[in-house]
């Protein structure tokens, strides 16, 4: 069929088992992996399959020695978890996961062994969100709340790390960020992190005035999946639980 007849979704096809075919080739290990995680790749690279399948391939090593065991296991995160920082809970109009990040538990990392337990978290979290999505679902939504942060949660090693990871190794996974309670402070520590965060994941941030939370955290997501604490009927559960 001429490309230039073909729809998007059948553009997408072709790219997917042109992509597939090379990156199997290269890594038989690919065989595992699910066709949504190479669209995320390929969407990434604006479905350019040489670019894309790099990245993959660069994922997949970082993926094997990262993961060795396949997942994250609970006891080699304890202190992460003990901070009770990420929830997840409902999910928004457009069937995305919604998870709530509370940044006022975090603290702030210093040393590379507290740096390394942070990665894993993220990880072990970002997988817990991935799992949560059915039915092509390839985003997930996140409402940050500042609410009681300030410098000492801020965290200048941890954040680029972290981004890093969310941005090279879960591409487009990200839809939509709510952040909501922000301090001051923020404003002058955003100044500091932006430039870490690539213009396409700034586009989906959106910033909430403290006495438009609901209502606008209504615009997107139902009452009845919205969390309590937001005004809506769902608790909160922890990250660890779901």
């Amino acid at each position: 069929m001429d490309i230039i007849n073909m729809n998007s979704s059948e553009i997408m096809q072709q790219k997917l088992r042109v992509m597939r075919s090379f990156v199997e080739n290269q890594d038989p290990t690919s065989k595992e992996v699910d066709d949504v995680v190479l669209k995320r790749f390929l969407r990434h690279r604006k479905l350019d399959v040489e670019m894309a399948s790099e990245a993959f391939l660069k994922y997949l090593t970082w993926r094997k020695a990262f993961v060795p065991n396949g997942s994250i296991s609970e006891s080699e995160i304890q202190n992460q978890i003990s901070h009770k920082k990420i929830f997840m809970q409902g999910f928004d109009k457009k069937g995305r996961p919604l998870v709530v990040v509370l940044h006022g538990k975090h603290v702030s990392t210093s040393g590379k062994e507290n740096l390394d337990e942070l990665k894993r978290f993220l990880v072990y979290s970002l997988d817990k969100i991935c799992a949560r999505m059915s039915n092509g679902q390839e985003q997930f939504s996140i409402i940050g709340d500042y609410n009681g942060w300030g410098y000492s949660n801020c965290d200048l090693n941890g954040t680029p790390t972290m981004l890093k990871i969310l941005q090279e190794y879960y591409p487009e996974t990200l839809g939509q960020v709510y952040l909501i309670n922000q301090p001051y402070i923020f404003r002058t520590i955003w100044k500091i992190v932006s430039p870490f965060v690539r213009s396409n994941t700034k586009k989906k941030m959106v910033f909430v005035d403290s006495k438009e939370i609901t209502s606008r955290l209504l615009q997107d997501i139902d009452e009845d999946q919205l969390p309590e604490i937001y005004g809506g009927k769902l608790p909160l559960v922890p990250v660890e639980d779901c």
